[in-house]
């Protein structure tokens, strides 16, 4: 029983802490060795100095009185006891500092989400991982999950920011065109798949042994009519199940570039619905001719979004997770009330595929091969970051950190889903339980036969009214003009109502570099190479805005 009191033992300087029958602190000098852990880390600015199980608090006042101002130190205790024995021994003027927070967690999730809402997102560009003493040692595993996802938690936070820059301009014009598109569509919340199991379907090469396996297993379901589960799946994966003869009940598209059209070629007038985003390629909405429903993923901090919600226009809101894949399997735990099994969701790739078989991306290989181009193409298996891992099956395959960030989101995302399968296949694990072909038949045809309960006409209901749209549409178009004769020097210039009109038509400058990680907030509106580059980007949003009120009229 003692050992489950921390004991404190004298040293030459300080004391050392005894607990579990562990000495985790320095009998001799641990004032000294937590110093000099400090002074060992490097002083950058904006650096999450971490600190798991900060016991006492030796060496936390010398990490602060070096570190930058705009730098942090977050000690995490996993262990309740030392928990209190640390909020008793740290002094107080560290307690109440700032730049300081001690908090007791062993979840990466919501340790990730207290230090966005604590300090903000994008606060940090790096973690340094500070070990004053030995108390970590009792949960090395804990601490190091917990170091892993503050750190990944960064690096997807400014690689969300670089996206911003890059795409956050053509988010934003698809956007303002898919607007003429919204009162002709329904809304995602009309596809009710009810109590059916869902097979979610990826584009990654396992997907060929998925088909396989359904052919094998399940000859009927090919139709929608007849089998016993529904099948949601990615548009880059469409022409793979077309090709096989299978009709899917529903597809999702993101891809916000024009190359996402490759995906639909021989599926121009299916009677598929498409789930299609929002800031998805307007042309996409077109092609198949099973409705069109939309949502809407948020990818940055706008008041256009807030106006759209308040006019009624915009569509459910799925989380912006990045990859379609991700956003299909998210979808699907909305849309569904039973069971969800996933296939081809690798996020990863072999020498010779990184997508199945009849997939733009395979197709692609296979039209480009001569005597003198093989199907492996060497060049992107052997650059910068690829790494050799464990897929499910025990087979070696290969990622990078892009495809891995995305398997580590999905884990974060739904490893606490309890109705979430995944297959045994190549690929590499997704973090939620993972089942042979066999059982993933019986989970998806436990059911009875589906009628035909999910919205297959060609025309939805749901979409706003062409008056609402038209009316919002119209408003926009006051706001820039009236700002672009304020601009001009057409109309008097007042700060308060310039400032206001630059709040409000905040996808003008969203994408620009020193707001994209800024969360909403922009330069000063006395800046004027910000105006400048503001006035640029009005006329051709105005144009857009133009065409959507013409057709929506």
């Amino acid at each position: 029983m003692c050992d489950e009191i921390p004991r404190l033992a004298e040293a030459r300087r300080g004391f050392s802490v005894i607990y579990r029958g562990r000495t985790l602190l320095s009998t001799r000098d641990p004032i000294g060795q937590a110093e000099r852990a400090a002074d060992a880390a490097h002083k950058v600015g904006r650096t999450l100095y971490f600190c798991p199980s900060p016991l006492l608090g030796y060496g936390l006042s010398r990490i602060l009185d070096t570190m930058s101002s705009d730098s942090a130190l977050l000690c995490v205790e996993y262990d309740q006891v030392l928990l209190e024995l640390s909020r008793k021994e740290i002094s107080p003027e560290i307690l109440g500092d700032p730049r300081f927070c001690l908090i007791g967690t062993g979840d990466p999730m919501a340790l990730c989400g207290f230090v966005r809402s604590r300090w903000g997102a994008r606060a940090f560009r790096r973690v340094e991982v500070l070990r004053t003493g030995g108390g970590w040692q009792l949960f090395p595993q804990i601490y190091g999950n917990l170091t892993d996802s503050l750190k990944r938690s960064i690096a997807v936070d400014w690689g969300n920011a670089i996206t911003m820059v890059k795409l956050g301009r053509r988010y934003a014009r698809n956007m303002v065109r898919n607007l003429s598109v919204i009162p002709g569509s329904g809304t995602a919340a009309e596809l009710d798949f009810g109590d059916a199991p869902t097979l979610v379907l990826g584009a990654g090469p396992s997907l060929d042994t998925m088909f396989r396996a359904l052919e094998a297993e399940f000859s009927g379901a090919a139709s929608p009519a007849v089998r016993s589960f529904r099948i949601l799946c990615v548009d880059t994966a469409l022409g793979a199940l077309l090709e096989r003869g299978i009709i899917a009940d529903a597809v999702i598209a993101l891809e916000a570039q024009q190359w996402n059209l490759r995906d639909f070629i021989g599926a121009a007038g299916e009677k598929i619905p498409l789930a299609m985003d929002l800031s998805a390629l307007p042309a996409t909405a077109g092609i198949l001719k099973g409705g069109t429903y939309l949502f809407f993923t948020p990818w940055t901090v706008l008041r256009f979004f807030d106006r759209l919600r308040a006019a009624g226009i915009l569509p459910p809101e799925l989380p912006p997770l990045g990859s379609v894949g991700l956003s299909a399997a998210a979808l699907a735990a909305k849309i569904t009330r039973g069971p969800v099994v996933t296939a081809g969701l690798d996020f990863s790739f072999t020498l010779d595929a990184y997508h199945a078989k009849s997939t733009p991306g395979s197709l692609d290989r296979l039209r480009s091969q001569t005597r003198l181009a093989g199907l492996i193409n060497p060049g992107p298996v052997f650059r910068k970051g690829v790494f050799t891992a464990a897929a499910k099956d025990g087979t070696a395959v290969l990622s990078d950190p892009a495809l891995r960030s995305y398997r580590d989101l999905f884990e974060e995302e739904f490893s606490r889903e309890n109705r979430m399968t995944d297959t045994v296949s190549g690929g590499l694990p997704l973090g939620i339980p993972a089942v042979g072909w066999d059982e993933a038949w019986k989970i998806l045809t436990r059911g009875t036969q589906i009628s035909a309960a999910l919205p297959r006409t060609e025309t939805p209901t749901a979409g706003a009214s062409r008056g609402a749209v038209a009316d919002f549409i119209r408003q926009e178009l006051d706001m820039l003009r009236e700002l672009r004769d304020i601009l001009s020097g057409k109309a008097g210039s007042v700060p308060e109502k310039l400032g206001g009109l630059l709040d409000a038509c905040d996808y003008l400058w969203a994408h620009f570099p020193e707001s994209a990680g800024a969360e909403g907030k922009r330069p000063e509106s006395t800046d004027i190479s910000f105006l400048k580059r503001v006035r640029a980007e009005i006329d051709p949003f105005i144009t857009l805005f133009e065409r959507s009120l013409k057709t929506v009229s």
